[in-house]
């Protein structure tokens, strides 16, 4: 399996890029974003690559970082999603927007990528509310990023709010209000405390 290819643009089309590693090109899809972001032909670019395999093709899909190609595996793993469909997800809402609107089970957000009706919208934020990494649902709601002693509090608070017997989702929301509401520099217990009043 290929997980990482390191090499030069040499080509793109449509909704594919041409990567040349070491005088092998390999033919990687991608989404809108991703393409539009790629550096100009003959320019180094390292991809992370989730390989398709089935009897009778092999496809190769690249993304910039790992929380993408992660959000393209759960996508996948949704009834009725195929790669066409998470790929047109994948270039409307960047890994966080996903993060958020699977959070809020915003299925009007999921909507907006073509091709996604609100069934398919619908189902996308039902099966994967509880799937998504809690380091996303962390790295979303705590503005200074994973490490930091604001990651560290939020981490604590949501464990807390679960163990409560909330749902991921509903408690990344009201986290995420309640950071808003008491800024960056909050500890566990407040975090925990506004929690629990947004969660009313």
């Amino acid at each position: 399996m290929i997980g990482r290819l390191r090499g030069r643009v040499d080509g793109r089309g449509d909704n594919w890029v041409l990567i040349d590693v070491g005088g092998v090109g390999y033919m990687v899809e991608g989404s809108a974003r991703l393409l539009d972001n790629l550096p100009a032909d003959g320019e180094a670019v390292s991809l992370a690559i989730e390989t398709y395999v089935r009897e009778d093709q092999l496809r190769l899909f690249g993304f910039t970082n790992e929380d993408e190609r992660s959000w393209f595996r759960l996508l996948m793993g949704v009834q009725g999603v195929g790669a066409k469909v998470a790929l047109a997800i994948q270039g409307t809402l960047s890994a966080s927007e996903l993060t958020q609107a699977v959070a809020a089970e915003d299925k009007a957000m999921v909507s907006r990528a073509p091709g996604v009706g609100p069934k398919v919208a619908q189902r996308i934020v039902q099966e994967l509310k509880d799937k998504v990494p809690e380091a996303q649902f962390v790295a979303n709601i705590a503005t200074a990023g994973e490490g930091s002693a604001s990651a560290q509090a939020v981490r604590e608070a949501l464990s807390a709010l679960v163990n409560l017997g909330y749902q991921r989702g509903q408690a990344a929301q009201a986290l995420n209000a309640a950071q808003a509401e008491l800024g960056d520099d909050a500890g566990v217990e407040a975090l925990i405390k506004q929690g629990l009043r947004e969660l009313m």
